[in-house]
Order: C-alpha cells, then structure tokens, then sequence
C-alpha cells in the first residue's frame, strides 16, 4: 500500500516524507506508543466499546444491553463507564501525540440526549428478544441472559463534546454526523411496507451486521450451538421492525487536535 501510496503523490508533483507504520498489541485503554512518537492517529468503530462490563448492573435482568425498561442504575452505570474510558482514551493518545498532532475518530453514537432512544438501543433490544425466543424452546437458560450484558455505548453528541472539553488535552476541530441504514443495502428509507421478502431480505441483512460483532461475546456466553439459530430469530424480529420503522445506526465523526 505504501508504494502506491508514494507514487500516487509523485505524479502529482508533491513531495511526501518518509511514512512510518506499526501495529502494536495491546488495548486501546493503555498506552500503545512512546511519548510524543505520533503525528495522527485514526480510530474506526472501536472508541464506543468499553474497557469492561459496568459495574451493578444485576438488576438488569431479561436485557442484554441498556433498554427503555432497564433501571435508572443501569443506564447510569453505562454513562459513567463512557465517560471514565473515553476519557481515559483521550488523556493515553495526548502523551503520545506531538504537540498540534491530529487525531480523528468514528464511532457509532445516538440521535437523541435519550440514551434508551431506537438508534441507540432497539438492534441491541432485538437481540435479547431472539434469545428469550430460545428460553421458551430450552435451548437457552433464563439466567445466562439475566448475567449477560454487552460492554459497548453509543454516546450522542453532547456527550462526546463534554468529555472532550472537560478532559482538556484535546482542541475540538469537528464533530459530523452521518447515518447507515441497518440494513446497507436498503435504499428505500422512506415507503413502510407490509412483511414482504423485501422485508424478510432487509431483516436478514440487518442481523448479518449485528452477528459481525456480537458473535464472539455470544459464543462466550451462550456456546456455538445456539448461533445460527438465534441469528434466524433476529432475521426474523428484524423484518418484522423495519416493515413498521426504519432506524438507522447514528454515527459520529471527529476530529481533534493536541493543545
């Protein structure tokens, strides 16, 4: 990629420095890099996953994630998480950016100050109900839900600005938005439709999305077996909620610089 990226810019006529690029193991929540050794960094998809599960969320029973009918405690303890690894994230990639290096990130966020609103939490409420679909039948015991939350949150803006001005490092440069159908391949986001194949189709494609990053912590918790079926429950929930409502996932983009 490097050499076409260096020949790219010589028939342009301009002058590129030497790029230098390493990965490194290790979590995002600790330091990566020496001290001041970094000029940009880019983050995609990764700054709305949490360090760990939030504490005390016990209560959070029949739910995989926050939901309009979790307790107050736990939507709390899902914010303070937020705040205390974002900002954690923030203070690690100062040290290690030059003075006036750049840094930008995406990540799926919320519409709405709401934290339990559709396009934060309603693919996630979807989930928990393809697996108590399987409670009924056997397949899965009530109590392995009951202890299973998804260590994740999608912030809306207001959120992000706070602890990036609050935290203090960091100049606030830009913050978009833009949203993804969830289903990519639906591009009629305005007629509602009866459950057609149409449906059935945008339903499969939606749990397609969600099975990418929630497959490993459901095998973790739920073993293998019961994958593939849980996924044909979520196809099937899905199409039935976007024949009635299209939500979108809400994501934001931004981009800072180091004071």
């Amino acid at each position: 990629m490097l050499p076409d990226f260096y020949e790219k810019h010589k028939k342009k006529g301009e002058n590129v420095g030497p790029c230098f690029v390493s990965a490194v193991p290790g979590s995002f929540y600790e330091r990566l890099f020496p001290d001041q050794s970094l000029h940009l960094v880019y983050s995609s998809y990764s700054v709305h996953w949490l360090s760990q599960v939030p504490e005390s969320l016990e209560n959070n029973t029949s739910h995989v994630y926050m939901a309009k009918t979790s307790p107050p405690n736990v939507i709390q303890a899902y914010g303070k998480q937020f705040i205390t690894d974002f900002t954690n994230f923030l203070r690690l990639r100062s040290e290690e950016l030059v003075y006036g290096g750049r840094m930008v990130l995406t990540l799926v966020g919320r519409s709405e100050v709401d934290p339990t609103c559709d396009d934060g939490c309603r693919h996630l409420e979807l989930l928990a109900q393809s697996l108590h679909d399987m409670v009924k039948e056997g397949q899965v015991q009530e109590s392995d839900i009951d202890s299973f939350n998804i260590p994740i949150y999608y912030p809306c803006e207001d959120e992000v600005r706070n602890v990036i001005q609050s935290q203090g490092s960091f100049s606030l440069d830009s913050l978009n938005v833009f949203e993804v159908n969830w289903d990519p391949n639906d591009t009629d986001y305005t007629n509602m439709n009866d459950l057609n194949e149409p449906s059935r189709r945008h339903g499969k494609n939606a749990a397609k999305v969600v099975r990418a990053y929630t497959e490993p912590l459901l095998r973790t918790q739920f073993g293998n077996s019961i994958i593939d079926t849980v996924f044909k429950r979520y196809e099937k929930h899905a199409a039935e909620y976007l024949a009635n409502k299209k939500t979108r996932y809400f994501n934001l983009v931004i981009s800072l610089t180091k004071k």
